[in-house]
């Protein structure tokens, strides 16, 4: 053997003990504001951070993006790698820089969820129809039942918001709660889930929230990757595979998801079409 030869084996024995022994950077998991407030938004979701950081063996780094919308370009520019967010603000991340679904939460053992209209029973309005004139609060533009899915509704009915509302403002969902069951805003928009939480922790009292209309079945939060995780497909899979196992070990860490959230169950792009499509009609998502 050669000096030359020699020298080549022991370099590729030194880079290949290098490349062994190197540490793959941390997983950015961007989860959306579902709780009141960030402090509380870290601590529900913490666990589950350390959770898929033991069963994918990288440590993962959790932040809490106070705005749809944001965790949206925070996915397409590379801030976040994983990102636990509403379906509006995955089809915004997945049409500008082709992120990609891996699963969806289920809730109550469901995929899908419901948008909602709430207002003060005290406020005489029975349907969206009395809306006129009236205030009423969307959810921020990146948001799917605070924003679009109700803005789609509206103008399958030829209302105008900018001209059918007295006042319109943008909150955050709990905010929206809020105000209207303090009589502070006529009206607003949320989702059942949000609406369901603040009862059970005692922020809101049911019988100061009327659900005025109920938007047909949307596909629950996604579960989404970057385009450049998602080329790695034996990291999806191992993802899937530890989002999957979390029903099972709910049972013996139940802080792992917040009440009511009972796992993961894989699904792919074509499941959030309907949220798409209302993206679409409304003019808020262009073709490619």
């Amino acid at each position: 053997m050669t000096l030359l030869h020699k020298f080549l084996i022991s370099l590729l024995a030194a880079l290949s003990f290098a490349s062994a022994g190197a540490v793959e950077p941390p997983l950015k998991l961007g989860v959306g504001l579902f709780q009141p407030d960030k402090d509380k938004n870290d601590a529900t979701y913490r666990p589950l951070a350390n959770y898929l950081s033991k069963k994918l063996g990288r440590t993962v780094e959790l932040r809490t993006v106070d705005t749809w919308e944001g965790l949206a370009k925070s996915l397409a520019n590379g801030e976040t790698d994983i990102a636990i967010m509403g379906p509006w603000g995955y089809v915004l991340a997945n049409h500008q820089a082709n992120a990609q679904v891996v699963s969806t939460i289920l809730y109550d053992g469901k995929p899908e969820y419901f948008a909602i209209m709430v207002t003060h029973p005290a406020s005489g309005i029975k349907t969206p129809k009395d809306l006129k004139g009236r205030t009423f609060a969307f959810g921020d533009k990146g948001s799917t039942s605070g924003y679009l899915i109700p803005l789609h509704y509206f103008m399958q009915n030829n209302i105008d918001p900018d001209t059918y509302f007295s006042k319109i403002i943008y909150t955050k969902h709990q905010a929206i709660e809020s105000q209207v069951t303090q009589g502070a805003l006529d009206a607003g928009a949320d989702y059942n889930r949000n609406r369901n939480a603040m009862i059970e922790q005692g922020l809101i009292k049911s019988e100061l929230s009327n659900i005025i209309w109920t938007s047909p079945p949307l596909p629950n939060d996604a579960v989404a990757v970057s385009s450049e995780l998602a080329r790695d497909k034996l990291f999806v899979g191992r993802l899937q595979s530890a989002l999957l196992g979390v029903e099972d070990a709910l049972k013996s860490q139940p802080d792992l998801l917040p009440p009511h959230y009972t796992g993961f169950v894989s699904r792919d792009n074509g499941f959030y079409k309907p949220i798409r499509d209302a993206g679409m009609a409304t003019g808020k998502l262009q073709a490619r």
